[in-house]
């Protein structure tokens, strides 16, 4: 095949599998190809604009239609932005340290400069509790739930909590984290998550079982809420999105963009897959993602007004 058919089969394959993710379908090997909407828009774009010097109409027009149906994806994410700072702020920081990661003084020099009143911690083994214990002086009230293997969770807070507790979330047991706290004197649920890897038929089904979890969990929760957690889930996939439309909680990427998080190891292939969502009363002051810690995740760091 030549380079010309090469470019063919990638604007074939581009336009199918934009439409064909399109559609929230709650299929493991269709999921699998919707987390990457934002690379499809940029290929759909660039593909179009070779095409359209290379006159080919045909493939130059499917590309434009096919740029056009993924902005109707990516773009939202961009504009309505819904801030305000008329209340009590507060930084929370979400990172996903990676368990077979030893670099601990990467950190908390990252904690350090962005000085975060929050912080939620994944993947935090008995090593990492170790390695990181200095936090414990500036921050100390929180709970540090640290397992072997990847589902060990962490947090450590300025701000004093009414309480804290994890539970065992279904079906594997993997740990969540359930704060309590007051701000501007009303209640505050900080919740922290980590669900499977959706790996197989099983681990799919597990991770969709976990965040189904923790959507009844927000809905019996009074008062405001803030979810943070890594959910192996991209915004485009259906799991998410009907955690989203069953809490009625918003993703704090909106109006600040789509903001991937993972995996470091492949940029030109990340996704957003780490997560805070808030209650629709919480403003949303700032939202980024945050410098390389030596994980294969970047952390997120979100100002909120209370």
């Amino acid at each position: 095949m030549n380079v010309f058919g090469l470019l063919e089969a990638a604007a074939i394959v581009t336009i199918l599998f934009s439409f064909i993710t399109g559609f929230a379908i709650p299929h493991r090997n269709i999921e699998l190809f919707t987390h990457f909407r934002l690379q499809y828009f940029v290929i759909s774009i660039l593909l179009m604009l070779l095409f359209a010097v290379l006159r080919d109409p045909v493939l130059a027009g499917a590309l434009l239609l096919t740029a056009l149906f993924n902005a109707t994806f990516i773009l939202p994410w961009y504009f309505n932005r819904a801030t305000g700072s008329s209340g009590t702020l507060l930084k929370f920081v979400h990172a996903n340290v990676r368990s077979s990661n030893s670099d601990y003084q990467r950190l908390l020099d990252f904690i350090a400069d962005e000085d975060p009143d929050v912080i939620f911690l994944q993947e935090v083994t008995p090593d990492w509790h170790d390695g990181i214990r200095e936090l414990s002086q500036k921050y100390p009230h929180g709970l540090s739930e640290s397992r072997q293997g990847n589902f060990g969770i962490a947090l450590y807070s300025k701000t004093p909590l009414r309480s804290v507790r994890h539970i065992d979330s279904p079906p594997l047991g993997h740990p969540t984290i359930i704060a309590v706290t007051t701000i501007s004197g009303e209640q505050v649920t900080l919740i922290s998550t980590h669900p499977a890897i959706p790996v197989g038929r099983d681990l799919y089904a597990a991770r969709n079982e976990h965040l189904e979890s923790v959507a009844a969990l927000v809905r019996q929760t009074q008062g405001k809420i803030v979810l943070l957690g890594d959910f192996n889930a991209s915004i485009w996939c259906a799991h998410y999105r009907q955690l989203e439309k069953s809490t009625g909680l918003r993703n704090t990427r909106k109006g600040f963009g789509i903001l991937p998080s993972w995996p470091t190891f492949l940029p030109f292939a990340m996704i957003p897959i780490d997560h805070a969502l808030v209650s629709s009363e919480i403003d949303v002051v700032a939202m980024k993602t945050g410098k390389r810690i030596g994980s294969d995740h970047l952390p997120l760091i979100v100002t909120l007004s209370f």
